[in-house]
């Protein structure tokens, strides 16, 4: 049935069917809650992360090269909620870590693979035991990908500053959006194949599902970065405290960028049902 030629009536056939099975996963599950959940696990592992990731291509490149690439991501964001300022010193406090501030900042970073691995394996059948433990442990082969990852990224920062000072905003956007795009990718990859438990996905899914799943995200990504040059006031709800304001806000966005890997994820089983042969994505049992 896969193999027929595609047309416009039969894409948006198939569209219903892949949601259908995203909505029967959905059913009975309160999702907003396993995102928050998953965000708390995100606040605290997203700076020890940061910090391991510049860290390590420090080690690859040179601190200076680091330091310089990351006064120029800063130039590229707005400086109204102080984001330059606080990239520099995320910045220099990775490229300074030393080795035992290094492993200490793993044990928060691998908090991430067990809050991923609670949250996906809501939504499928397994009963999974020592399930912190298994997220935390499948989560630490992805650090060694960090400067593979991050480097490039700083260097495409650094190519969008670039096209913005020309007045290339368009071609500034593209370089951003594609290659977060592509950085996401092998995170993903991990993060649905290897953490996230249940059954083995097929490849074509899976890779499907991770490059659906990482377009969205890298969207969200750059709309973040429009929100920020908002002239909003947003310590007004908080009693005029602006840094709450800007905490809350910044959860707000990690919340809603774990709805959409939530979302890609549930997708993403039920391309695998369809491309198996049409089967509808069994319910978890509800708990």
């Amino acid at each position: 049935m896969l193999s027929r030629p595609w047309t416009a009536r039969r894409a948006r056939a198939e569209t219903r069917t892949l949601l259908r099975g995203v909505a029967e996963q959905l059913r009975g599950r309160d999702v907003a809650l396993i995102a928050a959940g998953l965000t708390f696990y995100a606040g605290i592992a997203v700076v020890p992360l940061l910090l391991v990731a510049l860290s390590l291509t420090s080690l690859v490149s040179s601190p200076e090269t680091v330091r310089a690439l990351g006064d120029r991501l800063g130039e590229l964001l707005p400086a109204e909620l102080g984001a330059p300022a606080a990239v520099r010193t995320l910045v220099d406090a990775g490229v300074s870590m030393d080795l035992l501030e290094f492993v200490l900042a793993l044990l928060p970073l691998s908090f991430y693979g067990e809050g991923l691995r609670r949250a996906l394996l809501r939504f499928t059948t397994e009963r999974d035991t020592l399930t912190g433990w298994r997220g935390r442990l499948l989560a630490m082969p992805l650090v060694a990908a960090f400067p593979a990852l991050t480097y490039p990224l700083l260097l495409a920062a650094s190519g969008m500053a670039e096209l913005e000072e020309r007045g290339n905003d368009v071609g500034s956007f593209l370089v951003g959006y594609y290659s977060v795009l592509f950085a996401l990718t092998v995170p993903l990859l991990w993060g649905y194949g290897v953490i996230a438990g249940g059954r083995r996905l097929s490849w074509p899914a899976l890779l499907g599902g991770v490059l659906f799943t990482a377009a969205c995200l890298s969207g969200f990504l750059q709309g973040f970065v429009l929100f920020l040059a908002l002239p909003l006031a947003l310590g007004a709800p908080f009693g005029g405290l602006t840094a709450v304001g800007a905490v809350v806000a910044i959860i707000l966005w990690l919340f809603l960028l774990h709805l959409v890997v939530i979302g890609g994820w549930l997708l993403t089983q039920s391309l695998d049902d369809r491309l198996r042969g049409g089967a509808q994505p069994s319910r978890p049992p509800q708990s």
